[in-house]
């Protein structure tokens, strides 16, 4: 589930879901400026709505892709009508008899509970959401519900023949690829950006110092931890394995030109001097079929039930009694 309590995908395989709606209110209970759409008598409010689509503004900017007005006025539209698939799922798992007791609830809440460091953020957050304790705890209640309804109709009774599995994996070739690797070690002396000839003088001293030491035979992790200014000291310098792109470029250069077990002359970046030592390769190489089945099975199993339950809600809304009053919505 989101950290984001009304923004919360209910189970990996439903997708439709962007959040979960209040509990369900009857039409003659809110003024009409305060309801977007009424779906067999329930009405999704316009903080409903606002709440769904802040969440896919906020995904956008994380992106680095903010939505300009024709964005998302699309994307209100987009999310209404989510909303109301969500609610008319919900609503066919009720009338299906799935309920979940209040010890399920209390269970649940307690999970999500320990995603705060203390009872003050919960609070906080709480706050920020104009939600009390029972509301988060029926929305859950709903939540769980659905989740119920959808696993048992949908996600238990679907199931991805082993020669499909294979099949994408033989068609996507590019997304098993492993890129080459090295594990490599470093001793870094920093060094500022406005440093003056001086300290980079200083600098330089000491790296010739540690250098003169691995020359002389000393142990490459124990030289860098007695002598290395970078994090990875206290380890010996060693950085694990990285791929091209996760360095600088001069750093990377050097480490993917040495073979293993050998030491680099003083590499120069942004962060100050740099000796190296490579200590493994390993070259590009394609991840197995058997290593991977499971996901790729489980990918495909929930492209499946997300069509399976989009389908069971088109046939839902078109024997539901459904309302928008959302401006331009169709």
């Amino acid at each position: 589930m989101r950290k984001n309590f009304g923004l919360r995908l209910w189970t990996a395989v439903l997708v439709l879901s962007l959040a979960i709606l209040s509990w369900p209110v009857s039409a003659e209970e809110k003024p009409g400026s305060d309801k977007v759409a009424v779906v067999n008598g329930d009405v999704i409010t316009r903080t409903d709505l606002e709440h769904a689509v802040d969440f896919g503004k906020r995904q956008a900017m994380q992106q680095g892709k903010p939505l300009n007005e024709e964005q998302l006025g699309a994307l209100e539209k987009e999310t209404l009508d989510k909303l109301i698939g969500i609610e008319l799922l919900y609503q066919a798992s009720v009338k299906a008899g799935n309920k979940v007791d209040d010890k399920q609830v209390d269970e649940k809440f307690a999970q999500f509970k320990k995603r705060f460091p203390n009872d003050e953020a919960l609070k906080k957050t709480m706050e920020e959401w104009h939600v009390t304790e029972a509301d988060m705890k029926a929305e859950l209640k709903k939540g769980m519900v659905t989740e119920a309804f959808v696993v048992k109709n949908f996600v238990d009774k679907t199931t991805v023949p082993e020669a499909e599995v294979k099949a994408y994996y033989d068609s996507h070739p590019q997304f098993f690829k492993q890129p080459e690797k090295v594990k490599a070690s470093h001793i870094l002396i920093k060094v500022k950006p406005d440093a003056t000839e001086a300290e980079k003088a200083e600098a330089m001293k000491k790296i010739d110092k540690a250098q003169e030491k691995l020359k002389k035979g000393d142990d490459f992790a124990e030289v860098a931890k007695t002598s290395s200014e970078g994090p990875s000291a206290s380890k010996g310098g060693d950085l694990g394995y990285f791929g091209r792109g996760q360095m600088v470029k001069p750093f990377e250069d050097v480490a993917f030109s040495l073979e293993p077990g050998k030491v680099s002359d003083v590499v120069k970046t942004q962060f100050g001097y740099h000796l190296i030592k490579v200590v493994d390769k390993k070259p590009e190489s394609t991840i197995p079929f058997e290593t991977v089945k499971p996901r790729i099975e489980q990918f495909l199993k929930q492209q499946e039930v997300q069509k399976e339950v989009k389908k069971y809600i088109d046939n839902l809304r078109k024997d539901a009694k459904v309302e928008i009053f959302l401006k331009n919505a169709s």
